[in-house]
């Protein structure tokens, strides 16, 4: 099984190819996002992670992410990004992801 670390490499790599198979690979079934301070999750589920991404980040020309540093905790991996392309000036947040399982069950994004 995969590292948490790992799996978010993973998913980060098939990010920046827009290559959404290999980039749903790492989700699990039951993935919930978060964008903070947001107290309920704006995606549930794989199928909504998969149609969001397809529909509203990899059909992006300019979409890219700029890994800036990592720290990881047990299961859970610190990333701070600078993603280019969704609008016009770079934006700057960092990506909790909690890996269950070989799998990312939670994703907390908190922009700058």
């Amino acid at each position: 099984m995969k590292t948490a670390v790992e799996v978010v490499e993973a998913q980060f790599e098939a990010y920046n190819a827009r290559d959404l198979e290999r980039f749903m690979a790492n989700f699990s079934d039951t993935i919930k996002t978060y964008r903070m301070p947001a107290p309920d999750p704006v995606v549930t589920g794989k199928a909504a992670l998969a149609e969001f991404y397809a529909t509203q980040r990899f059909n992006l020309p300019e979409l890219k992410a700029e890994l800036l540093s990592r720290t990881v905790m047990g299961n859970k991996v610190f990333d701070h990004e600078r993603v280019w392309g969704v609008q016009p000036e770079p934006l700057e947040m960092v990506v909790v992801f909690e890996v269950l399982d070989g799998l990312i069950d939670t994703i907390w994004t908190f922009p700058r």
